[in-house]
C-alpha cells in the first residue's frame, strides 16, 4: 500500500463491485472444470439406450461399435478424462495465481487522543479491506520442472491404460463373435446330420415295408434320429447365449419381449487367413508395443519426478507478487471513504526443520521408484510368457486346421460309398450309420478348428499389442 498521499473518495461504482468480489476466492480452474463437466453430465442425463442394428454386422463393425458403446471402454474413457484433469492440477504450479481477499471487522475497543482541542480516533469501530493479488512461483527447489514432466507423464500413463482396456475389449468382442459364428455353423451341421439320419430312416422304412430288412433296422434308425436332436437343441442354445454375450459387449440391451431369436445377425465367416511370424520377432514386437509395459515405464519416470519433488522440501521457495488493494480510512467515520493503491514484492519461505516430513516423503518416493523397476522386470517376464503361450497355441491351432482340410471330403466320399454298398448288400446298416456319424464329427471338428484358429490368432494379436485403431502393424 502507498502510505503517502492517500486518496479518499466514496466507494461507488466499480470500486464497490471490486470490494464485494474481494471476499471471494477467485479460481478460474473451477469455472473451467464446471464448463468441461457440463457436456458429460448432459450426456449421462440422457440415458438413451441404442437400438439393436437391423443389418448384419461384420467383425470390424462390431469392434467399432464396442469402441463407442462398450461399458469398460466408456469407463476407461472417463478415467482418461479424469487423468487429464489431474495433469492440469499438476501443472498449476507453473502458472500465476490470481487471489482475491477481503475482510470486515468491528472493534468496540477504540482509542482516541485530544490534539488541538480535537479528539482523534486511532482505531475505528468498523473497518474493512480487500484486494487482488497475482502470485507467481519462480523457484520451488526443482518442483516446477518436476511438475511439468509429471503432468506429461500422467497424461501418457492414462492414455496407455486406456489403450490396454481397448485391446482387452477388442479381444473379448472377437472371441464372442467367433463363438456366435461357431454356434451358427454347428446348428447347420446338426440340421444336416438329422436330415441324413431322417433320410436313412425313410429309406429303411420303405425297405422294411417291402420286407427286405427287419424291424430292428427301423428301430435303430429311429434311435439315431432321436439321439441327434439334443445336439441340435444344444447348438441353438449356444447360439442364443453367444448372441446375448455379444450384445452385452457391444453395449446393447436385449428388449424384454425378446425370448428366443435375438435380433442380431452376423455377416462374417470363419475363414483362416494365413499368418506367419517367428517367435523371436513376436517377442521383440510385444516388448516394444504392449501398452502395459510402456505404462510401467511411464510410471517409473513418474516416480523419478516424485523423488525430485519430494527433495524440493529441503530447499527454499520463492514467489513474487503484485496487486491492487482497498481499505477503509483510519481517520474517517464514513466507511465509504477508501485508501487504495498498488503493491508488489517478493517472499521467501524455507522450512529449516519440518519434523522430518521431507525425509519421510523422500524415503517413500525412493522406495516406490525401486518398486517400479521391479514391476517392469516382472511385467517383461509376464509378457514374454504370454507371447510364448499364445504363439504355441496358435501353432497348435494351425496344425489342427491343416490336418482337417480334406477330412470332410473324405468323410462325404466314405458315406457315399457306404450307402451304395448297402444298397448292393455288401455292408450293413450299421456301417452307413457309422459313416454318417463320422461325417458329422468331421464337419464339427473342422468348424471348431476354424474357430480355434481365429481365436488363437486374436489372442496372439493381443499378446503382441496389435489392433489399436490408427496404429500401423
Amino acid at each position: 500500500m502507498r502510505p503517502h498521499l492517500p486518496r479518499l473518495r466514496p466507494l461507488t461504482g466499480c470500486g464497490a463491485l471490486l470490494a464485494a468480489l474481494c471476499v471471494a476466492d477467485f479460481s478460474p480452474a473451477v469455472a473451467a472444470d464446471q464448463t468441461n463437466r457440463a457436456p458429460a453430465a448432459a450426456a449421462a442425463a440422457e440415458g438413451v439406450q441404442p437400438p439393436l442394428p437391423t443389418r448384419p454386422l461384420s467383425l470390424a463393425e462390431c469392434v467399432d461399435i464396442a469402441l463407442q458403446q462398450n461399458a469398460a471402454v466408456a469407463k476407461s474413457r472417463s478415467d482418461l478424462e479424469a487423468a487429464y484433469g489431474l495433469a492440469v492440477q499438476t501443472r498449476a504450479i507453473l502458472l500465476p495465481r490470481l487471489q482475491g481477499a477481503g475482510q470486515y471487522g468491528f472493534n468496540e475497543q477504540t482509542e482516541s487522543l485530544a490534539i488541538a482541542d480535537r479528539s482523534v480516533t486511532f482505531q475505528r469501530e468498523q473497518s474493512w479491506n480487500g484486494g487482488l493479488r497475482v502470485v507467481q512461483s519462480i523457484y520451488e527447489g526443482g518442483r516446477i520442472q518436476a511438475a511439468r514432466k509429471t503432468a506429461r507423464l500422467t497424461r501418457e500413463q492414462a492414455l496407455l491404460q486406456h489403450q490396454a482396456v481397448i485391446l482387452d475389449a477388442m479381444l473379448l468382442v472377437k472371441l464372442a463373435y467367433y463363438d456366435a459364428l461357431l454356434a451358427e455353423q454347428l446348428i447347420r451341421v446338426e440340421e444336416a446330420s438329422i436330415q441324413l439320419l431322417q433320410r436313412e430312416l425313410d429309406d429303411t422304412t420303405r425297405r422294411y415295408n417291402a420286407g427286405t430288412v427287419p424291424r430292428f433296422n427301423v428301430l435303430r434308425s429311429e434311435v439315431e434320429v432321436a439321439g441327434g436332436k439334443p445336439r441340435l437343441f444344444q447348438a441353438r442354445n449356444a447360439f442364443r447365449i453367444a448372441k446375448n454375450h455379444l450384445c452385452q459387449l457391444l453395449g446393447y440391451r436385449v428388449p424384454p419381449e425378446v425370448w428366443e431369436d435375438i435380433p442380431l445377425n452376423l455377416s462374417g465367416k470363419l475363414e483362416a487367413e494365413p499368418f506367419q511370424i517367428e517367435l523371436p520377432a513376436a517377442l521383440q514386437e510385444a516388448l516394444a508395443a504392449r501398452p502395459e509395459l510402456r505404462l510401467l515405464r511411464a510410471s517409473q519416470s513418474l516416480q523419478r519426478e516424485n523423488v525430485k519433488s519430494a527433495k524440493a522440501g529441503y530447499l527454499p521457495s520463492v514467489q513474487v507478487f503484485g496487486g491492487y488493494g482497498w481499505r477503509s480510512s483510519s481517520f474517517q467515520q464514513d466507511l465509504s471513504f477508501t485508501v487504495d493503491g498498488w503493491n508488489a514484492g517478493a517472499q521467501v519461505t524455507w522450512n529449516l526443520f519440518d519434523g522430518l516430513l521431507t525425509k519421510g516423503k523422500v524415503q517413500e518416493a525412493e522406495a516406490l521408484l525401486q518398486r517400479a523397476g521391479t514391476e517392469i522386470d516382472d511385467q517383461t517376464r509376464r509378457i514374454e510368457m504370454d507371447v510364448r503361450v499364445s504363439y504355441s497355441s496358435f501353432v497348435e491351432a494351425r496344425e489342427i486346421l491343416e490336418s482337417q482340410k480334406k477330412v470332410v471330403e473324405q468323410a462325404e466320399e466314405a458315406l457315399r460309398l457306404a450307402v451304395a454298398r448297402e444298397q448292393a448288400g455288401a455292408v450293413t446298416q450299421l456301417d452307413v450309420l457309422d459313416a454318417q456319424t463320422s461325417l458329422t464329427q468331421a464337419r464339427t471338428t473342422q468348424i471348431r478348428a476354424l474357430r480355434d484358429y481365429e481365436a488363437a490368432r486374436a489372442r496372439l494379436d493381443r499378446a503382441l499389442g496389435r489392433g489399436l485403431p490408427g496404429r500401423p502393424e
